[in-house]
């Protein structure tokens, strides 16, 4: 799935010379935490966060009238004095696999998606990402999600998805993750059903091991060091 079939497209830009106020008032009034700071041409100059702002504010640990007198000049400083120059941007022709790793890997909370001329065409956040793979792994329906573990070796899912078919249960999605044991995956069907007790028997007859999906998340949590 690529971006464009997932980022927001109904942006609210604003331009560097926005006083940072309003700014903040843009933030509010729509419920967003990021604005595109853009030029004439909609060609992208930067990203202002609400941390952006929050930091740009003066301490609560001044007095009463200290504060509201930093408050007032800080207020009259413009967007482009706060902004994010040169933020990290995606393509629309990126994949949603391709931003979940970049967002991992730059830990930001959004992105804004630029053509090859630098104009900007959308923002994707994690609650895009988060829906883009809701979709993508059919769990908006209510279901059953299995956790098998299996060894590593060609054939192994067919055997499964066969399993799954012959019970006439429909399938979401399937995942495949790796395991602690270098020679084992971890196999993630998502079933469109929560009648699973034919289909864990039969699984098992074929050699393979179940276990609690968040047992599988809890093995893959680093461990504390003695």
């Amino acid at each position: 799935m690529f971006i464009s079939d997932s980022m927001s497209t109904e942006l609210i830009t604003i331009t560097p010379d926005l006083k940072i106020f309003e700014a903040r008032r843009l933030m509010t009034k729509n419920s967003i935490r990021h604005l595109p700071v853009i030029d004439d041409g909609d060609r992208l100059l930067g990203m202002v966060s609400d941390r952006d702002l929050r930091d740009a504010m003066p301490s609560s640990l001044l007095s009463d009238e200290m504060y509201q007198s930093s408050l007032k000049e800080v207020m009259e400083f413009k967007v482009k004095d706060v902004m994010t120059k040169n933020p990290v941007t995606i393509s629309p022709f990126f994949t949603i696999q391709d931003a979940l790793m970049i967002i991992q890997k730059k830990r930001v909370g959004a992105f804004p998606v630029v053509d090859e001329k630098g104009v900007i065409k959308g923002l994707l956040s994690t609650r895009d990402l988060l829906k883009a793979f809701v979709n993508v792994m059919g769990i908006k329906e209510p279901g059953t999600l299995l956790c098998i573990l299996v060894t590593e070796k060609p054939g192994q899912l067919k055997k499964i998805v066969d399993v799954i078919s012959e019970e006439k249960i429909s399938l979401g999605s399937v995942l495949v993750a790796r395991y602690f044991d270098e020679n084992k995956r971890a196999v993630f069907p998502y079933l469109l059903t929560n009648n699973v007790v034919n289909v864990k028997k039969r699984i098992q007859a074929l050699g393979f091991s179940l276990i609690d999906p968040m047992d599988w998340y809890l093995d893959q949590l680093p461990k504390k060091q003695e």
